[in-house]
């Protein structure tokens, strides 16, 4: 969906990326959330007529054919680009960066006091990603249309290690620093809004996210119930498609064969996620960074060329195409030659792991896996049970977790019966189901599963969170 003409280049001196990191040793930082700078609309784009105009989004959703998922919009929307401090895994001082979508126009839900949206995007390889960029940016673009055009205040992290981020990798699923990132993204938006905006964030707040983003929510979610319940109250919670349990999805495609030809995770042997190979390295450096007991050194875990550079090649600012014709990458279109002749990993490492679950990656998988809490706020969840790449048994091992403890969290599966989904979920969740199954036949698409079922996922997140609206 791209209804924004591209971005200009953002005229931050490289220099405003530390700026206030402390002059020198016995300098404090910056507190946690502190803007470093911000943009907004024409400064982000002079060529673009601000905001947004509804029309020109509905363009873009009616293009795209997501229009039935996101509904009309409602508002035209403002944008924000936020650079602010947070702090890295260590607690070091570091900057990252966050988009703020904000609604406007005549129509009641557009102006005053309006929810917010904290919202955590999916895995990415491109180092420059940028949620603000929503000409160049599918989900940055979808989260604008799904609920800044429906009335909500949108603020979307780019995460540290991504776009102008002072810190050289990405805390990849840990669940703690994003969460930590998530707040501080969230404070210095609502900053931003008092100081800039006639549109101000209400108490009423919404943590959701995609893919990686699932995790990241999950785990926002639990750490401001935790920590800062004197800053945010979490009104509902709605994680997608996430890596909930990595204690078993860690240890499965460990214990898994060299190389699956299938996508599917069904057969318990075979199962090394789709995507693999990009998200493997990005979650081996950022365990490594954090813990620093996943691997002795590369050359330990990873096989001849990749332990060269392997370790700080994602994120990325060549293009996964162009990684893999240079060789940094296999070659295998499913991404997912992780072991043997050719794979990423040595056998050595993969033995290692498997023999310590206490330590290295699964004691670090252990530390990230989200289970065994108990959420506060309203929480719903939404995957595919045929999903090849963050399989679905980490959404229903969460929402049996939870109802160990007796709190019941609704997921829809989009590939469930439509019959059982409407007497449990009701019949819009029951049509969401229905139009993705027929959209998106198996076994032809199961192989982009994933990514298919992200906007009527956010759909199902929409119209759950409408239920809070006050």
């Amino acid at each position: 969906m791209r209804f924004l003409r591209p971005l200009s280049l953002l005229p931050l001196a490289a220099a405003l990326v530390l700026a206030g990191c402390g002059g020198g040793s016995e300098d404090a930082p910056p507190a946690r959330g502190t803007i470093v700078s911000a943009l907004e609309d024409a400064e982000l784009n002079p060529s673009q007529t601000w905001p947004i105009p509804t029309t020109q989004i509905d363009a873009g959703t009616a293009a795209t054919g997501v229009q039935a998922l996101t509904g009309k919009a409602t508002c035209d929307v403002h944008i924000a680009y936020v650079l602010y401090m947070t702090r890295d895994p260590q607690g070091e001082a570091a900057t990252a960066s966050t988009a703020v979508f904000i609604p406007s126009g005549d129509a009641s839900v557009c102006s005053g006091s309006r929810p917010v949206v904290l919202y955590a995007h999916g895995t990415t390889t491109e180092k420059g990603f940028n949620m603000a960029d929503i000409a160049n940016n599918d989900e940055g673009s979808l989260a604008a249309a799904m609920f800044a055009a429906q009335g909500y205040i949108v603020v979307a992290p780019n995460f540290l290690g991504y776009d102008l981020s002072s810190l050289s990798y990405h805390p990849y699923l840990n669940a703690e620093a994003q969460a930590v990132d998530m707040v501080d993204g969230l404070r210095a938006a609502s900053t931003f809004l008092k100081a800039h905006s006639s549109v101000q964030p209400s108490s009423q707040l919404f943590v959701t996210g995609y893919s990686e983003g699932g995790h990241v929510a999950m785990a926002t979610q639990k750490v401001i119930e935790r920590d800062y319940t004197s800053e945010f109250t979490v009104t509902a919670a709605a994680p997608m498609s996430g890596p909930y349990n990595l204690t078993r999805f860690v240890g499965q495609i460990l214990a898994s064969p060299d190389y699956c030809t299938g996508v599917g995770s069904s057969d318990p042997n075979c199962a090394v996620s789709v995507g693999g190979t990009l998200f493997a390295p990005l979650l081996m450096t950022s365990w490594q960074k954090a813990y620093g007991d996943v691997y002795a050194s590369p050359a330990d875990a990873y096989q001849a060329p990749y332990s060269d550079f392997m370790e700080s090649l994602l994120p990325s600012n060549s293009s996964v195409e162009d990684l893999m014709a240079a060789g940094k990458l296999p070659a295998d279109a499913t991404f997912r030659k992780l072991f043997g002749t050719g794979g990423l990993y040595t056998e050595s490492f993969r033995t290692t792991s498997l023999a310590n679950t206490g330590s290295g990656l699964l004691g670090a998988a252990a530390k990230n896996t989200l289970l065994g809490w108990t959420p506060k706020a309203h929480m719903a969840l939404c995957y595919s049970s045929a999903d090849p790449t963050v399989f679905g048994y980490n959404t229903t091992d969460a929402q049996a977790d939870f109802a160990s403890r007796n709190v019941t969290v609704p997921a829809l599966n989009l590939r469930g019966s439509t019959t059982t989904i409407a007497s449990t979920l009701g019949t819009q969740a029951a049509t969401l189901a229905g139009a993705f199954q027929a959209t998106y036949a198996l076994p032809a698409n199961q192989g982009n599963e994933h990514s298919n079922a992200a906007p009527f996922c956010a759909a199902f997140v929409k119209g759950f969170f409408q239920n809070f609206v006050q």
